[in-house]
Order: structure tokens, then sequence, then C-alpha cells
């Protein structure tokens, strides 16, 4: 079975803190969607170049992860080192490509909000340790038998089936505004079309959550629960939001699209 706890003390308290935590940021974000991007607000003081929130947002989940992996016990062995392996290419994109290759206009002010990377420190650095450490000390199944585990075995294609989605919805939007709109320093927000777009307004979330559900089963920890937790409470109320910003903003966006979920919603 897969329990809520370890039996170690420190990582426990954390975890249940998280848990906590990602609850909170649901109920928060139905009411504020996180302040950037298209919903970006001065009321919340200082913001960033989003080439520069993004990156400093994410950066420690790579550098937590790179720092509690590297002192466990376990550290050395294939299954560990595989699901480091994955972490670090999602990172690789998620951390490092993504967030200096969006397509800025010139002379665009900051539309990240300090606020959000503050916030977001929180979430990834936990992010990073729970995994880590559980990964590297505390996990007690990953011998090379389960790589046969089917639960290994579903949530690997699940993972890299939503991850090669989101990466395929990602370019779609940046691929959106031209270089020609960055040159003449427009802001231009354009209908994405094709791919998952043809049935939701915003593929790259469910596909995230895809792939956390598919993480989450693919290693069997309570650490994965609480990134797809934290994650559902962040991207559901912003796909709705973005969903109707949509429909206020195009008269003529597609009525059949949903927010997340194909033909359902």
């Amino acid at each position: 079975m897969l329990r809520w706890y370890t039996g170690d003390p420190t990582y426990d308290t954390l975890l249940a803190v998280a848990l906590v935590y990602a609850l909170g940021v649901f109920a928060a974000s139905w009411f504020l969607p996180a302040p950037y991007g298209r919903f970006a607000s001065k009321k919340f003081g200082l913001s960033l170049n989003p080439r520069v929130g993004w990156f400093l947002m994410e950066l420690p989940s790579t550098l937590s992860f790179v720092f509690f992996f590297s002192r466990g016990p376990h550290a050395r062995e294939t299954v560990p080192m595989l699901f480091a392996a994955m972490w670090l290419v999602h990172y690789g994109n998620r951390g490092f490509f993504f967030p200096f290759s969006i397509r800025t206009a010139k002379g665009e002010r900051g539309t990240f909000s300090l606020m959000v990377v503050a916030f977001g420190w929180f979430t990834t650095a936990l992010h990073g340790y729970f995994h880590a450490d559980f990964f590297a000390r505390l996990g007690n199944r990953y011998t090379p038998a389960w790589l046969a585990d089917p639960r290994f075995l579903v949530g690997f294609v699940v993972y890299y089936a939503c991850f090669a989605g989101n990466l395929h919805s990602d370019a779609i939007v940046r691929n959106l505004r031209s270089p020609g709109d960055i040159e003449r320093g427009e802001k231009v927000y354009r209908i994405p079309h094709g791919g998952l777009f043809r049935w939701v307004s915003s593929p790259s979330y469910l596909t995230e959550l895809g792939a956390w559900a598919g993480f989450a089963l693919c290693t069997w920890s309570v650490a994965g629960v609480f990134i797809f937790v934290v994650s559902l409470g962040n991207l559901v109320p912003r796909a709705a939001a973005t969903h109707r910003w949509y429909r206020e903003r195009f008269p003529e966006y597609p009525r059949e699209r949903r927010a997340l979920i194909p033909f359902v919603w």
C-alpha cells in the first residue's frame, strides 16, 4: 500500500505541511490566478521579465534535487538513477529551455510577479527534496525488479506521452507570437490551434497534470502525490480563468472547446 508517511519525522512533518499548503493553493487560486502572463498585475509589487521569473522560480527544483539525491545511500543504484535522469530531463526543459524560449515583445516590462517566484521557491524546493530523498534514501522498493512492475510500466508510458504532449502544446503557444511582433514591440495574443487545442483551452496544463500523475504512479511515492496535488490546486483554477479569458477576448473562440478535460469541462 501507498502510505502517506515514511517513518522519518522530518520528512513526514514537511510532507504533511506541504499537503496542507497544496489545499490552500487550490482554495486561493479560484479567487486569484497567480499574477504572471495574461494575468499579470501591478497590484503585487515588483515584477520580473518572464524569462527571468520562470527561471528563478523553477531553479530550486533542480538544485534541491541534486543536493539531496547526491547524499543518499542509494544514489548509484539503477532505479534511483533512472528516476534522477527523468527528473533532470524534465527540468532541463521546464527550468532552462522553456523560460529562455519565451517570446517576449521588444521593450516589454516585467509580467512575472516576484510574489509568484517567492511562493514558487517554497513549492519547488520541497518538490526537489521530497523526491530526491525518497529515491536515494527512504524508498525501499527500488530494486531492478521495480522496472517490470505494472505501476512503473503504466506510469512511465503515461508520463512520457504527456511530456511529449506538453512540449508540443508549448511550441504551439510559443509560435503564436511571430518575430515581427517581437521586433515591433507588440504584445499580441492569438487563438491557438492544432494538437490538443482542438479540444481544450489549456493543453499544457492538462499534459502537465497527466505527466505528474504518471510520475506518481511510476515512482509509487507520496512525493509524487504532493506535486500532483499542488499542480492540480494551481492549474485547475487557472485553466478555468484562461478559458474564460479566451471567450471574453475573442468572440469567434471555438465554442466546442472545454477548459481542461476534453468533451467534459
